[in-house]
């Protein structure tokens, strides 16, 4: 089969044939129709401080997939041959406390396809099954190839109650343009993105943002005021990563707000915590996707509505052959794309 491989520690990666899996116990095979593209890969790509620190090469990438189930392992009785399914990436211990507890997303032994296990960049990938998630037949490939990140978008936004209130997110990377649309559809009363990248902005107000700020040009207080907001957000989605968007949050934030934060930071930076305590802010770090609650969320919403199915779809801007990847790999690092689907079919 063909696949995407970080063959050695460095910087590459190589289109090889390598041999099919094979689904053990417990496993499924899925043949991969469509795999999205995720900032992880392009670190992996690169091979980054954090990379050498995680990937014992050889290894196949990508972890954002959607495909046709072709293989059970022994055991297997929840799934069958010819459904369609996307994947929930992290395969997770199933005995630590968390596991055990009910918190699978914060299983302290967690393994990630794509990082840890051979992933999905790749004609045919297995995983665990009880990591299955089986879509309609009718599933649009591309749009099943993005429930990962999808998901990472209704954990953090639905972190908290927002129908009615001001919500704004910093960083319109594809999550938070995704976070944008569903602060939508669940009924907040404004929601306001902001980015430094027009390109990214002009995506999150096409996928139902009030109103988007360019902060290289412009203020939130001024955005604020064009709202007529006479007070600050009630809900802060923190989808960057940056020092800067966190401190202009804080800032613009109303008392008792809550913020829920996803983006990574490259480095540690401070936070004016005197802002935090005064004015009872709660801040709530996100990582993946609840197992499984955000999958049942996120199949039910793009289920009953048409828009957000449309606004979620909006977001996949680039789609490459899986031969032509390289090309991908620098759509995505340009920044001037949202999501990048490679098509493995």
């Amino acid at each position: 089969m063909r696949a995407l491989v970080k063959q050695s520690a460095g910087p590459g990666l190589q289109l090889v044939e390598r041999p099919e899996p094979v689904s053990g116990p417990g496993e499924v095979k899925i043949r991969v129709e469509r795999a999205g593209l995720c900032g992880t890969d392009l670190h992996l790509e690169q091979w980054d401080d954090w990379a050498a620190t995680v990937v014992k090469p050889p290894l196949v990438l990508g972890h954002e997939f959607f495909g046709e189930i072709v293989g059970l392992g022994e055991g297997v009785t929840e799934v069958e041959v010819g459904q369609k399914a996307s994947g929930e990436g992290h395969v997770v211990c199933g005995s630590c406390r968390n596991c055990r507890a009910g918190r699978r997303h914060v299983c302290i032994r967690t393994s990630s396809v794509g990082v840890n296990r051979d992933g999905a960049f790749a004609d045919y990938v297995v995983i665990p099954a009880s990591n299955v998630w089986v879509q309609p037949d009718d599933m649009d490939p591309d749009l099943g190839a993005v429930f990962d990140p999808l998901g990472n978008a209704v954990h953090t936004t639905l972190s908290f109650p927002l129908a009615g209130e001001d919500v704004l997110v910093t960083g319109a990377g594809p999550i938070g343009v995704m976070a944008a649309a569903i602060a939508r559809h669940v009924g907040a009363r404004h929601v306001v993105v902001t980015d430094i990248s027009d390109y990214r902005l002009d995506l999150a107000r096409n996928a139902g943002a009030d109103l988007v700020v360019n902060v290289a040009q412009r203020r939130l207080a001024d955005a604020q005021a064009e709202l007529g907001m006479k007070e600050g957000f009630d809900i802060g989605l923190e989808m960057s990563g940056s020092p800067q968007a966190m401190e202009e949050m804080l800032d613009n934030l109303n008392h008792g707000a809550r913020v829920a934060m996803l983006g990574l930071p490259q480095d540690p930076f401070p936070i004016d915590w005197g802002r935090v305590i005064t004015h009872m802010i709660t801040i709530k770090g996100i990582y993946g996707r609840e197992m499984y609650d955000t999958w049942y969320s996120m199949s039910s919403m793009l289920q009953t509505s048409a828009t957000l199915r449309e606004a979620v779809r909006s977001v996949i801007t680039h789609r490459f052959p899986a031969e032509k990847w390289q090309q991908g790999f620098d759509a995505a690092r340009s920044g001037a794309c949202g999501k990048v689907v490679l098509d493995w079919s």
